[in-house]
């Protein structure tokens, strides 16, 4: 079976694109610098993997972690130390010298139409481009809004300790969240098609909610109220830096809150509506997954709420 490596195999993104990779059959290699990339997660299989370590910012060492793979799947670190278009080229040039088939990146961010949108959105524009031109077959996704988010240490006690869905979405924004699985399953389901080499496409999940829409989703599949309770964006930023914990350098943290903020600013304003996905499009590339991805309530159900399971603050 072909060999699907994973960069960033120990992050909440990567450990779904394992675990998809494995349940489709295929041999899986994680890239990682931890020993064990899937301490603490629920990997069917995962003994089953091979690990190889690799520093993202060092492309001397690409060669002995990605050779021999088919498909390279790449998800750009929330906290990355250099800028997408830098970063994913690299990885494209190195496929390319290597022969990989297609290199899939999930940007973890909308795609916009047209250069010029801030924040992550312009950087996902030049990071297209720089895969492009790297010479690797190449396809990917601007994958929206993620339901993973809502068991990170910064949005899951406010929900399972005091029944609040806390997030800085004002209450009339729509967005197509989606699963992390099934972000893994597009990336799986680009790498049998050949017409998607040089594709970029945005994807969500079925439904596009609002706030007190997720909210009630929440109340159904944990079976108690959850109210949705929006906060600013600042505090937001606040969130997120206080969950990063020791993970995030003292000095980056005022620099990264203040991003976020910036960041969530922008989308409770912005004309292009970047969570919200048109997915009569997407079902119309990918035919093979309409009707199979998870509503939101779906994706609660099934998750282990318990406040000792397992909940990374980012990856």
């Amino acid at each position: 079976m072909a060999l699907i490596t994973v960069i960033g195999a120990a992050g909440r993104q990567g450990l779904a694109q394992v675990r998809q990779a494995l349940a489709a059959g295929y041999s899986v290699r994680a890239i990682s610098r931890r020993p064990d990339p899937f301490a603490g997660a629920d990997i069917e299989g995962a003994e089953r993997v091979e690990i190889r370590s690799m520093d993202l910012y060092d492309p001397s060492t690409y060669r002995a972690a990605l050779e021999g793979s088919d498909y390279i799947f790449y998800t750009h670190p929330l906290q990355a130390r250099a800028d997408r278009a830098t970063l994913v080229g690299q990885v494209g040039r190195a496929a390319a010298e290597l022969g990989v088939k297609r290199v899939v990146w999930n940007t973890s961010s909308w795609i916009p139409d047209k250069p010029g949108d801030p924040f992550t959105y312009a950087g996902n524009t030049a990071g297209i481009n720089a895969l492009w031109r790297s010479g690797a077959p190449g396809t990917v996704f601007g994958s929206v809004l993620f339901m993973d988010n809502l068991l990170t240490n910064w949005a899951r006690p406010f929900i399972v300790n005091e029944g609040r869905y806390v997030y800085p979405h004002n209450p009339e924004l729509e967005a197509n969240w989606i699963s992390l699985d099934d972000v893994a399953r597009f990336m799986l389901a680009a790498i049998v098609r050949p017409d998607l080499e040089g594709a970029w496409v945005n994807i969500g999940g079925p439904e596009r909610l609002r706030g007190p829409q997720v909210a009630a989703a929440l109340s159904k599949a944990l079976g108690r109220p959850i109210r949705y309770d929006p906060c600013t964006p600042d505090a937001f930023g606040r969130y997120l830096v206080e969950a990063a914990g020791d993970e995030m350098p003292a000095e980056r943290k005022d620099e990264f809150a203040r991003a976020i903020a910036a960041f969530y600013d922008y989308n409770n304003r912005a004309e292009t509506r970047p969570f919200a996905v048109n997915m009569d499009y997407v079902y119309e590339r990918f035919p093979e997954l309409a009707g199979t991805l998870e509503t939101l309530e779906t994706w609660a159900r099934r998750q282990n709420w318990a406040d000792r399971n397992f909940r990374p603050p980012f990856g």
